[in-house]
């Protein structure tokens, strides 16, 4: 699942992620957004029942409101990376904020069902995708080598949010109605803005005061050539200097507002496709799950729990299968633990068909909790280590956008089912199979096509096949070659000292030569494979 070095010279330059700092109140917004895009429809669910009473419509036409949502929030991922890309990830946050808010306010005021989804659904939804896709690249910009604890941390928003909005859902209606409700929580995403005003971007090319100053102490301590260290120094500074100049100087080439080429890498391929099947089941028991709790006499309030208890369980269950997913021995083979998460879903699906209890339910839910949390807490992370940060952006819009047809298919298709057969056993039994098929097509799939090739690839360089490695550790061992070489430098002055000046006066007849020939003796230090000095001090400083 590599990048060919040919494709990263294309790419722009990147910030290292700090890892904490700022990234945490990153952090934080993101578990926000993330709270509302994928609780928020699934707690609209509660109003189901008055809305079908109120405009004379049934399970699928209702059913339609949360699958448009999701449909938006993942059908427009293209669009939100194009603007991501033109114009960063604040402004279209903000934006996406005032769009979400707007459609649940709109939406209080409605008159038939097509107007719900036009508002709740289509403005909504919008609102949530300019939300939702930013505030991910932002964290994986912020975070690498903690990158799977910050991904579990921001999709445990998902389930602390259900578990508030669903039992705020049903005290809202009951007080003040559908519509008071709806126009409430119009209200609540307004906190959206705040979470894109938090979100500021990292600046290249940046170095602190402190950098500078120990660059230029360090050289000092490589060269200790008295009054001709400063005429090495300044010659290294206007050389790199001259080096910037040239870099603005090169006309830059157009960004790419939607990068395609990721269609080349075949582990993006099975992650699209598995995640296209997985998509068609996952979200169809939560979104029936009220509605099927009150046809079997379960009160409204404890059949409104039934979620409370998913989002209670999933709360827990996401950072630490992030935990799990950061650890050396697991983050290489990510792509399979996320492929058992799968499957532990979709069995769990199937094995609680017949649950036509309450107490049968709640156990249901303290599963499903257990397994939606780990799909919800490892699913950006996989794609996260499969194309790297500087792709991500469009890769989630593409992978988005091959979801949003998922769910356009499976809840309402699951809705027309009971409708007709008056049965919700068949719909767990179906939504079961096909998450558990796509755990098995990413797993089979990513061993025959991935594992095998790259046994028998001659190159060591590539990276992980799960591409479960950071991309500071890959950058690691480079470091450390540059630390090795430059630990010959630091026993410089002893060798100088020891030297004389006659060695001195060489190392300086050998400078004025051009670099031409070899510098002789303990100076040869100096001169790595054939360099002069100042292309010595200029490497090690860099």
């Amino acid at each position: 699942m590599g990048r060919g070095d040919a494709e990263e010279a294309h790419l722009p330059e990147r910030v290292k992620p700090p890892d904490g700092g700022w990234g945490w109140v990153v952090l934080l917004g993101c578990f926000i957004i993330t709270g509302f895009s994928y609780a928020f429809p699934k707690a609209v669910s509660i109003y189901f029942k008055e809305l079908m009473h109120d405009f004379h419509v049934g399970y699928s036409d209702t059913a339609w409101i949360s699958s448009i949502m999701l449909a938006m929030l993942y059908g427009t991922g293209p669009v939100s990376s194009i603007m991501v890309n033109q114009f960063g990830c604040r402004p279209v946050m903000l934006v996406g904020g005032i769009l979400a808010s707007s459609g649940m306010i709109l939406a209080s005021f409605t008159t038939n069902i097509i107007e719900l989804y036009l508002t709740a659904g289509v403005l909504t939804g919008l609102g949530m995708a300019l939300n939702f896709q930013p505030s991910l690249i932002m964290l994986g910009s912020y975070f690498d080598k903690r990158r799977p604890l910050a991904n579990g941390l921001a999709a445990a928003g998902s389930p602390v949010f259900l578990s508030a909005l669903s039992p705020l859902g049903q005290v809202l209606l009951q007080k003040f109605g559908w519509r008071g409700g709806f126009l409430i929580m119009g209200g609540l995403l307004l906190n959206c803005c705040t979470c894109g005003a938090v979100m500021r971007p990292l600046e290249a090319g940046m170095k602190t005061k402190t950098e500078k100053v120990q660059d230029k102490y360090e050289t000092k301590e490589m060269l200790p050539l008295g009054g001709r260290a400063g005429e090495v120094i300044s010659t290294t500074d206007s050389t790199k200097k001259s080096k910037k100049a040239k870099k603005k100087k090169k006309p830059k080439k157009g960004k790419k507002l939607l990068d395609f080429s990721i269609f080349k890498n075949r582990g993006f391929v099975i992650y699209a496709i598995a995640k296209f099947i997985m998509v068609l089941g996952l979200f169809v028991p939560t979104i029936l799950l009220v509605n099927y709790a009150k046809d079997i006499g379960v009160p409204d309030t404890e059949a409104a729990f039934l979620l409370s208890i998913i989002g209670f369980i999933d709360i827990f269950a996401r950072p630490s299968c992030g935990m799990l997913a950061g650890l050396k021995w697991v983050r290489p083979h990510v792509t399979y633990l996320f492929s058992f998460a799968m499957l532990f879903n979709g069995l769990t699906d199937i094995f609680s068909a017949k649950s036509n209890t309450y107490t049968a339910l709640v156990i249901f839910c303290i599963f499903f909790g257990i397994s939606y949390g780990m799909v919800g807490a490892l699913q950006f992370e996989v794609l996260m280590a499969i194309i790297g940060s500087q792709k991500f952006s469009s890769a989630i819009g593409l992978v988005l956008l091959i979801e949003a047809f998922a769910v356009l298919l499976g809840p309402p298709s699951a809705g027309r089912l009971v409708d007709a057969l008056k049965r919700y056993d068949v719909i767990f039994y179906l939504a079961g199979s096909e998450v558990l098929l796509s755990a098995l097509f990413l797993a089979i799939a990513s061993y025959c096509c991935l594992s095998r090739g790259k046994k028998k690839a001659s190159q060591p360089e590539n990276p992980p096949v799960c591409g479960g490695g950071s991309e500071t550790e890959e950058a690691e061992s480079d470091a450390q070659e540059a630390e090795d070489n430059s630990s010959d430098h630091h026993h410089l002055p002893h060798r100088v000292n020891i030297a004389g000046g006659d060695a001195v006066n060489h190392m300086a007849e050998n400078r004025n030569a051009g670099g031409v020939g070899q510098p002789e003796g303990e100076n040869a230090a100096l001169a790595l494979g054939g360099c002069n000095v100042e292309e010595a001090v200029e490497r090690d400083s860099f």
